[in-house]
């Protein structure tokens, strides 16, 4: 089994406790809060450091940072640009918070220079598999989450097919793995991420969700859930993005469920309460 304490750049990240991520994008484009942190077409830092600031203080461990779209039909972002959104921001919020920072990216230019100026964690959509990435992860000896996505972003929607979704899965961040620690990275210090809505249908999702554990138990690594808003809630709920709190709510008690150890969210202080409600609960027993 892994060990349930990671160290993220000094800091100490407990997992033997869910705990929640706050998402903060720093794109103009995200699908759900792309533009939160803008102020007249233009990055505002005080505004960035502010919502840090109120997901730490509604619960998050974590503030998970990131300056490339990852929607479906989302711009291609260029690296500079990358850096220009992701890196003021997590040099202000290291200087002014006492929270664990993660850089959602797989450009291992990004990696490094996040990490020089304070970020803790390296969560990668990509798998570390970007030229570069995985020997660069191993450099900085930072935590890391691997994601399984099938396909690229801009097209990972069009038509996604698995003879065994849980199965293909699980055997996408086996071998990721294997390949991070022949790398030199600590299998212990590694995260894993099924990759919600990255290339599945409805019919993929929900199948994942139902069998998170079995992932967590065949590897013996933490799983991260990223199901905050996602499009799966449209096509179970019928609802748009600016009203799916509840069933964002209601699909992160499942994966609490299925024994998450990280809840990647938008609505932290409401996520809280979820969390906190399943924990007492679970602990009373």
């Amino acid at each position: 089994m892994s060990s349930t304490i990671l160290d993220c750049a000094g800091k100490s990240l407990d997992l033997s406790k869910p705990r929640i991520m706050g998402i903060l994008n720093t794109t103009p484009d995200s699908f759900s809060d792309g533009g939160n942190s803008y102020q007249q077409g233009r990055l505002d830092l005080d505004l960035a450091l502010k919502r840090a600031a109120q997901m730490q203080a509604d619960g998050a461990s974590i503030i998970d940072v990131g300056g490339e779209s990852t929607r479906p039909g989302a711009a291609k972002v260029s690296a500079q640009e990358e850096m220009d959104r992701v890196i003021p921001v997590v040099e202000r919020i290291a200087k002014e918070l006492d929270v664990i920072i993660s850089v959602d990216s797989s450009s291992p230019a990004l990696m490094k220079e996040a990490a020089e100026v304070g970020a803790g964690l390296i969560n990668d959509v990509r798998a570390l598999q970007r030229e570069g990435a995985v020997e660069m992860a191993a450099e900085l000896k930072l935590p890391v989450c691997l994601m399984h996505m099938q396909g690229q972003p801009g097209t990972m929607q069009d038509q996604p097919e698995y003879s065994n979704v849980v199965e293909e899965v699980t055997a996408f961040l086996s071998e990721r793995v294997d390949s991070c620690v022949a790398a030199g990275i600590d299998r212990e210090q590694i995260i894993l991420d099924p990759g919600f809505g990255f290339g599945k249908t409805l019919e993929h999702n929900v199948e994942l969700l139902r069998n998170m554990s079995a992932l967590k138990n065949a590897l013996g690594l933490p799983v991260l859930a990223g199901l905050s808003r996602k499009s799966m809630l449209q096509g179970l709920l019928q609802r748009p993005v600016e009203q799916r709190l509840a069933g964002s709510l209601g699909v992160a008690m499942l994966a609490l469920q299925q024994e998450a150890a990280i809840l990647r969210v938008h609505d932290v202080a409401e996520s809280r309460d979820i969390l906190e409600l399943y924990w007492q609960i679970e602990a009373s027993r």
